[in-house]
């Protein structure tokens, strides 16, 4: 069974010119010899040394917003891992990294193995045009990024982002899952998706 760290690294998300101080949940998922990382946001050294000297086996980006982005090159850089990223959200990453491309494009479906265990891509546009969630299903929890969160879904108030799209991807592809199952999220305290059945609308 893999083991689930939460490291939380402070900085900035700027989009539509504002800019808002904001606290992200980074997720290394992985054993002792080899992880995964799941939003590579504001600190690259502090997510370096969460790694512990383990070989990082992908960045997976759960969409381009800078906030969750911003870290990825220079942990891809002293790590050697791949960055994931769904392309749907090409412009947003571009806007923080535009000299740069993601090494891999994630689709719906597809399989991230780390350490025996297999995370399934959840295509979940809405707060992002490329917004993805993973689920791990043998142990039961899903890595949300921004598209559900503690009392229901992310923010879709600012570009590429839209209400009825978030709404429906929670509802299809989030709420189907077993109500037990634990929500990562990309900010603060994890949630159920039971919990959150009643919070979507």
């Amino acid at each position: 069974m893999v083991r689930i760290e939460r490291l939380v690294t402070s900085g900035t998300f700027s989009l539509d010119g504002e800019t808002f101080d904001v606290d992200n949940n980074v997720w290394i998922v992985g054993d002792d010899e080899e992880a995964l990382v799941i939003d590579a946001a504001h600190d690259a050294g502090a997510i370096f040394d969460a790694l512990g000297g383990r070989r990082a086996v992908a960045i997976v980006c759960t969409h381009g917003h800078d906030d969750h982005i911003d870290a990825a090159p220079e942990v891809a850089l002293r790590t050697g891992a791949p960055i994931l990223l769904h392309p749907d959200d090409l412009p947003l990453w571009h806007m923080k990294h535009p000299a740069l491309e993601p090494n891999t494009h994630l689709t719906d479906g597809q399989p991230i193995v780390v350490a025996g265990a297999s995370l399934t891509v959840l295509h979940t546009p809405g707060h992002t045009p490329g917004a993805v969630c993973l689920h791990l299903p043998e142990q039961g929890v899903l890595f949300s990024g921004d598209t559900l969160f503690e009392g229901g879904p992310g923010a879709t108030g600012r570009s590429f982002s839209d209400k009825p799209t978030i709404l429906r991807s929670i509802t299809e592809r989030l709420l189907t899952l077993p109500p037990e199952t634990v929500v990562h999220t990309g900010h603060g305290p994890d949630t159920t998706i039971g919990a959150e059945r009643d919070n979507v609308h």
